[in-house]
């Protein structure tokens, strides 16, 4: 209960920046001083500093935060989609894995059943949660540094994807278009993402035969028939009925 109530006060503050304890203890329910005593704990683990009657996100947890908060949206179909993304993966593989949230879930469950795979990535998260582990070797993209994605952008790292060849690339899109194109809003992410997808065996690109689309069950019948008539093969995952009712409250 406490993790919970701390993960809750950062990501409050993340939100708002700044608040008053007053307005973290009614937006956590707790007690006031509970909420001192979180802080303290916050303060200490350098996420939060606090300031006279209220406590503000520190500079050095936004990255953090920002991630973190854009992970748990969702969390069930992002868990979902990550499982059925790692059923496609075999021993000795090459693969890259993107720097999107629920691309981390299949780094998560890389962690929990690992392969014997070389691992690239340019996403801070997914180079964490894959370090030591025996058999899985990880290669982290070097460049700018996008804080949004707590990834790795810009013209170096596309020189160095220039040199890879993968099996298998795991990448999250921001949309997808009408017109059948995947989009971001960062420009270079976007044209890492376009040299990610030449340096692949099995591409995500533009909708046709070659993309293997893992979606869950929530999309729309107009939006299947589109990705059937572009030649798509496209798998849904069915959401457990309790997780599905927990990320409807979560989403609340």
């Amino acid at each position: 209960m406490k993790d919970d109530r701390l993960s809750a006060i950062r990501h409050y503050l993340f939100e708002k920046t700044s608040a008053s304890i007053h307005e973290i203890a009614e937006a956590v329910g707790a007690s006031l001083p509970t909420v001192r005593r979180d802080l303290l704990t916050l303060e200490t683990e350098g996420a939060v500093r606090r300031t006279h009657g209220g406590a503000r996100i520190a500079d050095s947890a936004g990255i953090e935060a920002a991630f973190e908060v854009r992970e748990q949206t969702c969390i069930a179909a992002k868990r979902a989609i990550g499982l059925a993304a790692y059923t496609d993966l075999s021993p000795d593989m090459s693969v890259f894995l993107d720097a999107g949230t629920t691309v981390l879930q299949v780094a998560r469950r890389i962690r929990m059943n690992p392969l014997p795979l070389s691992v690239f990535t340019n996403c801070l998260a997914v180079a964490q949660v894959l370090t030591d582990i025996r058999d899985v070797s990880v290669t982290l993209l070097g460049g700018r540094l996008r804080s949004r994605n707590a990834s790795v952008l810009g013209a170096l790292a596309e020189r160095m994807l220039e040199q890879l060849w993968f099996d298998q690339l795991f990448l999250g899109a921001s949309t997808i278009g009408d017109d059948g194109c995947t989009y971001t809003m960062d420009e270079d992410e976007a044209r890492l993402n376009e040299t990610m997808i030449t340096r692949a065996a099995r591409q995500v690109t533009r909708l046709d035969e070659r993309l293997d689309l893992i979606t869950d069950d929530s999309l729309a019948a107009p939006w299947l028939d589109k990705l059937a008539q572009a030649g798509c093969q496209t798998r849904t995952v069915s959401l457990d009925p309790e997780e599905a009712a927990e990320q409807g409250e979560d989403a609340a």
